[in-house]
Formats: structure tokens, sequence, C-alpha cells
């Protein structure tokens, strides 16, 4: 980890805010120390992915708490992210840092022409010299705003731009067998896999109530990095420095699979179905184990209301999701075409129906 050069850094709300909502100039500052000081030699380059943009907006909007509904929530937002950037790019200014923000959805990143343009942006930032700050388009994004995935996000990024190590920087210096405020709880230092920490009880979201993601999200977004092929170091953020440096600091999760294609990493874990496709046994077997594309001829009922490029669920006839892919029909469209191969389809239709509905380049199996 000490030779890591290119590496993504994510900061939660409780560690750049107060309680009672607002950016602590302070944390943002020392967090930015750090960081610069990391890469001052050249040899490092770090994209930060950065929460803090709804806890931000709350003071100046004048509310108390995080708000439960998602239009104040995004209101929130769009104060917040001009003013968390705001400060980044004045702190990180002290160092002539240039400071780049790049907004994202996971729909940016799911379908093929946005995460090339996602890859290429970010790619260019850092070889220009600047500080990717990264954050979910908080303003206009629906389900990533509920369930508040920005460590999941930080994971999908480190594969985005071919990471060589994943920092999630949180209020605690790692993960615990336990309640860390209680005796007799130990920090856990090396995961090499699943079963290390499946005795583990994780908590959620900390007390200060403006963050949203807890020690749950920072496990899966873990697990989701190593099984990319990307060491992950989860621990505090006044720990920073000692991770950035390759020190043993927090709980090192180690590599477990090795990098796979990078749209389907997204795929697998950030895009949201707008439908489902049952598949026939025969399909099922094709897609599982020959890793074949999808054929009208294969599917036995559709159900949603998709548009072609639309991610879908591919499930078996007993309801288990086996797989997940970007369409190219239109779900009103896919009813007439079951059962029938593409040969006839295209002898009776025209050759626009001669196609999978779901290319095997377009599809990540869930469940091998």
């Amino acid at each position: 980890m000490a030779q890591a050069r290119r590496i993504v850094v994510k900061i939660g709300s409780s560690s750049l805010t107060t309680a009672s909502g607002g950016l602590d100039a302070d944390r943002v500052d020392a967090l930015v120390d750090v960081l610069a000081k990391a890469r001052s030699g050249g040899e490092k380059e770090i994209v930060l992915v950065s929460s803090g943009a709804i806890a931000a907006g709350l003071a100046p909007l004048g509310l108390r708490r995080r708000p439960k509904d998602l239009a104040r929530q995004q209101a929130a937002a769009s104060v917040g992210q001009g003013l968390l950037v705001a400060r980044y790019t004045a702190s990180f200014a002290r160092y002539g840092v240039r400071v780049g923000q790049v907004l994202l959805t996971t729909d940016d990143t799911s379908r093929r022409a946005h995460y090339r343009n996602a890859y290429r942006t970010l790619d260019q930032l850092l070889a220009m010299g600047a500080l990717p700050v990264v954050n979910e388009n908080d303003t206009v994004a629906t389900d990533e705003i509920r369930f508040g995935d920005n460590d999941r996000l930080a994971a999908l990024v480190a594969h985005l731009v071919r990471a060589d190590l994943l920092v999630l920087l949180s209020d605690v210096d790692g993960l615990y067998d336990g309640d860390p405020a209680k005796p007799g709880t130990s920090r856990i230092d090396e995961v090499r896999g699943p079963d290390d920490i499946a005795h583990v009880q994780i908590g959620s979201a900390g007390k200060a109530g403006v963050g949203t993601g807890g020690m749950v999200t920072k496990v899966e977004a873990a697990r989701i990095a190593a099984a990319a092929g990307i060491p992950v170091v989860l621990t505090s953020a006044s720990h920073a420095a000692d991770a950035l440096a390759g020190r043993a600091t927090g709980t090192h999760f180690h590599r477990t699979g090795r990098r796979s294609a990078d749209r389907l990493l997204w795929l697998a874990h950030a895009s949201t179905p707008q439908g489902a496709l049952i598949l026939d046994d025969g399909a099922v077997r094709a897609i599982v184990d020959g890793h074949k594309s999808l054929l009208p001829a294969g599917i036995a009922a559709v159900e949603g209301d998709f548009v072609a490029g639309d991610p879908v669920e591919l499930r078996d006839l007993q309801g288990r999701a086996i797989a997940r892919g970007l369409v190219n029909f239109d779900a009103k469209e896919l009813p007439r075409l079951l059962g029938h191969s593409t040969h006839d389809l295209a002898r009776e239709l025209g050759p626009g129906y001669e196609r999978e509905v779901v290319h095997r380049d377009d599809l990540v199996v869930l469940h091998p």
C-alpha cells in the first residue's frame, strides 16, 4: 500500500461538519493539509470523494437536522454543494492545488458512453495536476440520495479510475468486533475475506445525525473494492496521513478478486433495475453457464415499464435474480417478440429486430 500511486479517499459528513450542520473549516483544512502533503512530491494522485453537501446546506436554510423528504434534501444539497466545493477550493489554494468538481449519478456510469466520459474527465483532471472532488449529484438523484451511498460510490470510483488503494475515512478508527464505545471490544486489523467478519454485528449511522451511511455501507464498499482487486483501508480522519503513507492503521481489507470489466461493476452494484425479464431454464443456463446473450426465445414474461438502454433484472422461473443487464427494447415492444427466434423476427418485422434483448457485453451474472 505504501507504493500506491493513484488513491481514492472518501470522507464522510460527520468528519467535515458540526452536529448542528454547516462545514467545520478546521476539519476541512486538516484533511486538505494531509492530502496536499501526500501528493506534494508528485508521486501520488488523489481523488477525493466527499460527502457533506446536504449537511453543509442545513444551517443556511434554517434546518436543524437532515430532512426526511426528498425535496428538502435536494434543496439542502443545492445550497451545500456550492459551499462544500468553495471551501475545498479555498483550502487547497493554500498549496497551489487546483480543484475540479465532478458530480455523478449511477445512471451516468452504468451506460457505456457515459461511463467512458466519466473516466476521461477524471483521468484528464489528474493528468493536468488537478484534484477531483467527487460527489453524487444529490440535487437530481433519487435512490442515491435516499440510501446515502457515497461509500459505495467511492468503491466504484476507485475502480473507474483504476486506483491502487481506497481509503475510507470515518469518525471511528476501524472496524470493531462490537460496539467500540463498550469495553471488551477489539479492532479488527485485517480482513482477508468475508468469513473474517461473518460474526461481527455492524452498526449504522453515527450520533451526529448528519450522515446516512455508518459502518454497514463502509464494509460493503470495502467488499466491492476488494473483490475488484483494490485494497482498502478503513480508519478515522485523524489517521488519514498514516493510511496514505502505507503505515499500519485502522482495518486493512485485502484484495479478494481481480479487476473485472469496468462498466459491469457499476451495472452490478450501482444500477437500479427498471423492470424484470423472466427467463426459461434454457436461457438461464445459456447466460450463467454459457455466458451468452439473452434472445427473445428464452424470455417467458416481462415485468415493469422500461425503455431501451435501461438496466433490468433477469430472473429465473422461481423469481430469483440471476443477472442484470441493459435492455435493447422498450417494455411495450417485447411481449410480441417472446418465444420467437431472431431470424423469424427479422423476416416478419424487419432487420432491426434481429438483435439480442440483452447483449452479453451489457450483462453481469449476479449468482453464478
